[in-house]
C-alpha cells in the first residue's frame, strides 16, 4: 500500500538538535535505495527510538551520521556540525554501538576495553584503570572483566561493547540493536541504564525493531519502513495521532467473567473482541469515544457499557480505554504487521 507521508511535528530550535538530517539518501549499484530523502531530528536530552523492521535502513541511516560510510544525496549534521566533515571534532562526543562491537578474542574483557582506551587521543592514561574499571561495572561485567572476550556469550559481548562506548563523558550515545542476544533481565538492565544516561543529560539515540524496548524507555521516535521516514515526534503524540484517527481508544475491561462480558459486549456494538486471561478488550464504536480531555464528561453511552456490564451480572474490576501502542502507531501507518518480540 502507498506510504502517508511523514508527519511534520514542531521541532527544537537548531541549537537544540543532536541530529539533524535533510534529504540524506544512500542508493547502492542498481538504484536500489536503501534510504530515502530522510528529514530527521532529534531533540538534545532525548531519548530517541529509531524503530523499524529489519532492512527498514535504520543501520545505513547510522553510519552515514557516523561518518562509516558516504551518502548519495543530502545532509547530515551531529551536535551541530557537519558530517562527515567535522568527524575529528565530533566523534569523541558520541559514543556508538553499531552492528556488534568488534572486540580482540584473545583478549580478556578488561584488555578489550584498555586497548579501546588507549586508542583515544584525548583519554588521560594515568587514569585509565579506573575508566575501565567503572565502565565494566556499570553494564555488569564487573566478575567477568578477566574473562576472555571470546569465550563471551553474545549479549556478555553486547556489553562490553556497551562498556567501551561509556569509557569517556558524551553528549551523545548511538546505539544500534543494544539489547541484540541479551535475556529479559539484560534487557531490563541495559535500559536502566539509558534511563540513567539521559537524566545525566546524554542524548540516547536508540535503533531497535523491538516496539516494547522503544516504548519503554524513549521520549521521542522515528518509524522507518522500506527506506523511507513514516513519522516522527513524542511516543504520547504519536500515540495520540492514531487514537485521533480512530476517534477513541481501545476498551479494555478486567473481569473473571470474560465470556460473559464477550457477549454483553458484543451486543452493545463492541467490535474485534479479544480475550486474554481476565482481560477483554474491543475496537468501541464511535457513539462511546472516551473524552477528549481530562476536564470533559465521559459520554453516556460509554457508562452505560460500564452499567450494562454490571447489570448482566459481570463482574468489573477495572473498565476503560487504553492509549494506543507504538505497534498501533505502525500498524496504523503503514498497514504492515511488526515483530513485537524481535
Amino acid at each position: 500500500m502507498p506510504q502517508p507521508p511523514a508527519t511534520a511535528p514542531e521541532h527544537p530550535p537548531s541549537g537544540e538538535r543532536a541530529i539533524e538530517t535533510r534529504g540524506l539518501t544512500k542508493a547502492y549499484r542498481g538504484g536500489q535505495l536503501a534510504v530515502d530523502g530522510l528529514d530527521l531530528v532529534v531533540p538534545r536530552g532525548s531519548v530517541f527510538g529509531f524503530l523499524g523492521p529489519n532492512g527498514s535502513g535504520k543501520t545505513t541511516t547510522i553510519r552515514m551520521l557516523m561518518g562509516l560510510i558516504d551518502a548519495t544525496a543530502g545532509s547530515a549534521r551531529v551536535l551541530g556540525q557537519p558530517m562527515p566533515a567535522a568527524s575529528r571534532r565530533v566523534l569523541p562526543k558520541v559514543g556508538a554501538l553499531i552492528e556488534g562491537p568488534a572486540l580482540y578474542g584473545y583478549l580478556s574483557g578488561r584488555d578489550n576495553l584498555w586497548r579501546f582506551d588507549a586508542a583515544d587521543p584525548v583519554a588521560d592514561p594515568r587514569t585509565r584503570g579506573e575508566r575501565v574499571g567503572r565502565a565494566l561495572e556499570r553494564v555488569g561485567l564487573g566478575a567477568a572483566a578477566g574473562k576472555k572476550a571470546r569465550a563471551y556469550s553474545l549479549g556478555m559481548k553486547q556489553r562490553l561493547g556497551l562498556a567501551a562506548a561509556l569509557l569517556q563523558p558524551r553528549e551523545l550515545l548511538v546505539l544500534d540493536e543494544p539489547t541484540n542476544g541479551l535475556d529479559p533481565q539484560g534487557m531490563r538492565e541495559i535500559r536502566a541504564l539509558v534511563r540513567e544516561l539521559a537524566a545525566d543529560g546524554t542524548t540516547v539515540f536508540l535503533s531497535s525493531h523491538l516496539l516494547d524496548e522503544i516504548e519503554q524507555v524513549c521520549t521521542h521516535a522515528a518509524v522507518m519502513a522500506r527506506g523511507r521516514l513514516i513519522t516522527q515526534g513524542t511516543v504520547a503524540d504519536l500515540s495520540a495521532t492514531v487514537l485521533d484517527s480512530r476517534g477513541h481508544g481501545r476498551l479494555t475491561v478486567t473481569t473473571p467473567d470474560a465470556a460473559d462480558a464477550v457477549r454483553v459486549l458484543k451486543e452493545h456494538g463492541v467490535t474485534d473482541l479479544q480475550v486474554a486471561d481476565d482481560r477483554v478488550t474491543g475496537e468501541l464504536p464511535a457513539c462511546a469515544a472516551p473524552p477528549a480531555g481530562p476536564d470533559d464528561q465521559a459520554p453516556l453511552e460509554l457508562a452505560d457499557l460500564n452499567a450494562a456490564l454490571v447489570h448482566a451480572g459481570v463482574r468489573v474490576r477495572a473498565f476503560g480505554t487504553a492509549r494506543a501502542s507504538l505497534e498501533d502507531v505502525f500498524v496504523q501507518l503503514t498497514g504492515e504487521g511488526f515483530d513485537v518480540a524481535g
